[in-house]
């Protein structure tokens, strides 16, 4: 389990464990020079890791401001190209892939087109990976403040990105066996910064409507009654593999 500090932007910038993304490097078998297709790279955080680790990366996402964001945190890296594209419509070459991965968003994809997509974009025994960063709800700090967000919002959710993806990739009918990775890694961040933090968190935003305010205020309460300058928070880096038939 890692510890890394953060002085700002704990949502934003909190990364995927390393240890489980180099488990499934380990599990895939991808070696420097094999390729990969990452699907929703956004600002780059596993592109970031894909190249470092020596794979010739195509990154692919549908934000103009997003993509101009991860071409910036990755010019130094010849290793990285990047195109427009969706989950669903990749526009890749059929057949070039070593491994296909989707960080934080096969769930904004409609999940059984974007498998059939990587599918055909992936080599003969390439690998299909999914993964999302997750704060851990089974740390106390956190299931007091998620407790809020359950008594304040009625239904509340985090929609199918908590989900168990098993069985959506097994209904595809295209993979192997599912392989489960799952490692933790703490971030620290100032409490004052953690309390910030919360005021831009949009899926609590989206859903809490008028009761925003009142709910930031209810975290910070919570917050400010640990008395410490840091908190602790721990994040789980969840990752679902499956090899093509």
């Amino acid at each position: 389990m890692g510890l890394h500090k953060f002085s700002r932007g704990i949502f934003k910038k909190a990364g995927l464990c390393t240890s489980a993304i180099n488990q499934m490097f380990k599990v895939s078998g991808v070696k420097k020079g094999d390729s990969a297709c990452d699907v929703g790279a956004g600002a780059a955080r596993l592109t970031l890791k894909l190249a470092e680790y020596g794979l010739h990366v195509c990154a692919v996402e549908p934000n103009d401001a997003m993509r101009a964001n991860g071409i910036r945190r990755t010019a130094e890296y010849k290793n990285v190209h990047w195109f427009e594209g969706v989950g669903e419509h990749t526009g890749m070459e059929e057949s070039k892939f070593d491994l296909v991965t989707f960080g934080s968003s096969f769930n904004v994809c409609n999940r059984q087109e974007a498998l059939m997509e990587a599918k055909r974009i992936l080599k003969e025994n390439g690998w299909f990976a999914c993964m999302w960063n997750h704060r851990d709800l089974s740390n106390p700090l956190q299931k007091e403040i998620e407790a809020i967000l359950q008594k304040e919002i009625a239904g509340y959710s985090y929609g199918t990105r908590r989900e168990d993806q098993t069985e959506v990739i097994n209904q595809s009918g295209l993979f192997g066996e599912v392989v489960y990775v799952e490692r933790t890694v703490i971030h620290e961040i100032l409490a004052k910064d953690f309390i910030e933090d919360w005021k831009s968190h949009g899926t609590v935003q989206r859903q809490s409507k008028d009761k925003f305010d009142a709910i930031n205020e209810e975290i910070r309460k919570v917050v400010e009654a640990k008395d410490e300058e840091y908190i602790k928070v721990p994040y789980t880096t969840r990752i679902w593999m499956a090899q093509v038939k």
